[in-house]
């Protein structure tokens, strides 16, 4: 394993060695990196399953209508079609399946919900010929007038997205309302009779989709237990065994997943999609089952929820916060998947980390005729903070204050609580350090140039509130590692962490630690890969493992040599002896003796939830992040330019420097993508109108700013390793707020609907005529 060369850090001591750092804290390459960017990397697409039975989705072009039959006789005449498969093939009633509810069905029943939902399924020897058949089944429907906007959904008398029969129970039933949650603290009434200033005003969030460059597949292989094996770039593998295991009713150790890295994930490959209906297929055909979906068949499987906030926020005369009202609809498609989650947790910070005394928040998770939506880095909070970014800055304005002044006088201090009421939240971090640090970065205080303008915003996300990691090291005989931990490696570099972990742990060299993952077969219990936890979850379980393998080899020296346990102490990669110091490896090498064999250590990250908590239990910490722009609008063609683009986070302790900077780097220049380009465009049938790369813009090359900065704030106060937090989706938390402030004070015009697109700024100009209006 080679270095990168070396970013400056500063130095921080080891919880139990003062000692020179070896290898966590330095710019470590990324583990598996060189077969990535060789084309050496194996993604499910490229995995041999020889004789195995090419899948092809039937669907049909619109977004809503009831199904009236189906007629595959022309399909089943290719030559070389194995199976036509509807959903009157599959159990009844049709087996659904969900994170938060149990409403997906495998395949389409009677109704198709929304554009690319499948209706039929064709299986056979060859691509081409499943291809051909798919094109050949003909489906009878009647199309609906679908529910595709925020407005169509809520109208009185709309069109219901789900049948009220499959949320039994739920009052709101009649309704496309699937979940809501209320936030309140304090007495806005209150509060608003000492306000000077109050800012009203609406904003969007488009739809976007995740745009993995490896698309969407499974294959399932039937086992002659009766069980499958199933290959998905799953970031849950164990949530797919338990997922499969209750469709199918088999027991969890019938259901093996294999998981092979992602080709990027961004949230879209947590939950299961296509895998149950794999599975149907191979347990009926008994035969290896594959499925590759094509880009625009990803772009209708996973998204982004749009949303529609209103924000009332109210100043004193010197600019702090008194209170702050958002009224929030996310729309969330047809299914729920993890929707309902990103709505509650993303409303949750809605009056960001600021000191408001008054807040009252109000949240719905809205069904529409849409894909469904699911995770997505940022979780709900970057629709959030583009309205609350977006109201200090109107305050800000109508004060005579700029953006970073009216944040440095309401942003909360390390301990201060953000979030009141019985489920307090409190800063875990020195919050104001980034915000500084981003300015200073920037050159806030230097002149600007003509059709300049500079914006700062701030972002805050929760991460985990339960989880439960588990991992197993192996110290093998000859001094090296095997590390065998359930995260999976979708580029954020997770396996390169367990490596530096435990080269200094262990003792081992850096290229004689090897990681085992992607197999609910061979490695222990990890609940998911989200949320920004791997390095707090995982990273603890890791170390814990080494620590216990530590103990063993000292006391197994103890019993080997004769020497008293208590004569012996160990620390990183050593162990102290009477005689003298040893390195790990041959200090284990001596306890083994003749007989070899290895040592193995255990370790378990748990965090229990509370059943109280409207998130499930208290945040485990926080993403924040500090984001500040420079851009230079063409006012002729409404261009931008990105001149200057700083990002600041509060990492805790960067464990690898070089993956700080990657992470920060990728998650801002995926949070510009939202901000001036991309979204899903729908026409009146509910069809995607941009599906695939030459119609759905995303950021390249040349949209990327002229100086990309990043920086990082250390305090070493996380729960993780050596004081690490999670870092991987702040950067992109706060961009639009940022970047839109920038647009305002460039043009003079503000703009509430995102995407920030040359036409949409353009048309702003042009109606503001020359002068500035807010």
């Amino acid at each position: 394993m080679t270095e990168a060369p070396e970013r400056t850090v500063e130095p921080f001591d080891l919880p139990e060695d003062p000692g020179p750092r070896g290898q966590v804290g330095r710019p470590v390459l990324r583990y598996g990196g060189g077969d990535r960017t060789s084309g050496a990397q194996r993604f499910l697409a490229d995995l041999s399953f020889p004789g195995a039975l090419q899948v092809a989705l039937v669907t049909i072009p619109v977004g809503c209508a009831d199904i009236l039959g189906v007629d595959a006789t022309a399909a089943r005449a290719i030559p070389g079609v194995v199976d036509v498969v509807t959903a009157a093939d599959l159990p009844s009633p049709m087996p659904r399946f969900g994170v938060s509810h149990q409403d997906r069905p495998v395949l389409a029943v009677e109704r198709v919900n929304y554009h690319g939902e499948p209706v039929a399924a064709v299986v056979a020897e060859t691509l081409d010929a499943a291809q051909a058949a798919a094109r050949a089944v003909r489906v009878d429907y009647r199309e609906l007038p679908g529910a595709y906007t925020l407005d169509a959904a809520l109208a009185p008398g709309a069109h219901l997205v789900q049948d009220p029969s499959i949320r039994p129970g739920d009052p709101a039933a009649a309704t496309n309302v699937l979940e809501d949650a209320l936030y309140i603290w304090g007495d806005v009434a209150a509060e608003e009779a000492r306000t000077a200033v109050v800012v009203e005003n609406v904003y969007t969030f488009p739809m976007v989709t995740h745009f993995p460059i490896e698309p969407g597949g499974t294959v399932a292989v039937p086992t002659d237990q009766g069980g499958l094996d199933v290959y998905s770039p799953v970031q849950h593998p164990y949530l797919l065994q338990r997922t499969l295991a209750s469709v199918l009713g088999l027991p969890l150790n019938q259901v093996r997943v294999f998981a092979p890295d992602p080709g990027g994930g961004f949230g879209g490959k947590q939950n299961p999609k296509i895998e149950p209906l794999l599975a149907f297929l191979a347990l009926r055909t008994r035969r290896t089952c594959r499925l590759v979906l094509s880009l625009e068949e990803t772009f209708q499987s996973m998204r982004r929820a749009g949303c529609r906030m209103t924000a009332r926020t109210g100043f004193t005369q010197n600019g702090e916060l008194t209170f702050h009202q958002v009224d929030a609809d996310f729309q969330i498609g047809a299914y729920a998947d993890v929707a309902p989650r990103v709505m509650g947790k993303g409303s949750y910070v809605a009056a960001g980390p600021y000191r408001i005394p008054g807040v009252r928040i109000a949240a719905r998770a809205v069904m529409t005729n849409t894909t469904p939506s699911t995770a997505f880095r940022g979780f709900g909070s970057p629709q959030v903070a583009w309205a609350l970014e977006s109201q200090l800055d109107a305050g800000a304005r109508r004060l005579g204050l700029d953006g970073l002044e009216i944040r440095r006088r309401n942003l909360v201090a390390k301990g201060e609580a953000f979030v009141r009421g019985a489920s307090e939240a409190t800063a875990d971090g020195e919050w104001h350090q980034s915000l500084e640090k981003a300015a200073e970065l920037l050159g806030w205080d230097q002149p600007l140039a003509p059709n300049r303008g500079r914006g700062i915003a701030v972002g805050i996300k929760p991460g985990a509130t339960s989880g439960l990691s588990q991992s197993l090291v192996r110290l093998l005989c000859d001094g090296s590692a095997i590390v065998y931990a359930g995260t999976s490696d979708m580029g954020q570099g997770a396996r390169t962490l367990w490596q530096q972990i435990v080269s200094d742990e262990l003792g081992t060299p850096l290229d004689q630690v090897s990681v085992v993952s992607g197999d609910t077969g061979t490695v222990p219990f990890d609940l998911q890969t989200s949320a920004s936890r791997s390095t707090v979850f995982m990273g603890s379980a890791v170390l814990e493992a080494c620590r216990d393998v530590r103990q063993r080899v000292l006391d197994l020296y103890a019993e080997s040599t004769g020497v008293p346990a208590d004569q012996l102490s160990e620390r990183r990669g050593t162990l102290v002896t009477p005689e003298g110091e040893l390195s790990l490896p041959e200090a284990a090498r001596k306890a083994l003796g003749s007989l070899r064999g290895e040592f193995i250590g255990q370790g378990t990250r748990r965090l229990r939830g509370k059943g109280n908590h409207p998130l499930g239990g208290d945040a485990a910490f926080y993403e924040f992040n500090a984001t500040a722009i420079e851009v230079e609008v063409d006012r002729e063609t409404g261009e931008l330019l990105l001149t200057k683009h700083v990002t600041v986070s509060d990492v805790g302790t960067e464990l690898n420097p070089l993956q700080v900077v990657s992470q920060d780097e990728g998650a801002a220049i995926m949070g510009l993508g939202h901000s001036q380009m991309e979204q899903l465009l729908l026409d009146e049938h509910g069809r995607i109108r941009n599906l695939g790369a030459l119609d759905y813009r995303i950021p390249t090359f040349k949209d990327v700013p002229v100086e990309l900065i990043t920086g990082a704030v250390e305090n070493h106060d996380g729960p993780g390793p050596y004081g690490s937090k999670g870092i991987s989706e702040g950067a992109l938390l706060c961009t639009a707020g940022a970047l839109g402030a920038a647009v305002a004070q460039a043009t003079g015009v503000v703009i509430r609907d995102l995407p920030l697109t040359p036409e949409r700024v353009w048309a702003a100009i042009q109606t503001a005529g020359t002068g500035r209006h807010e």
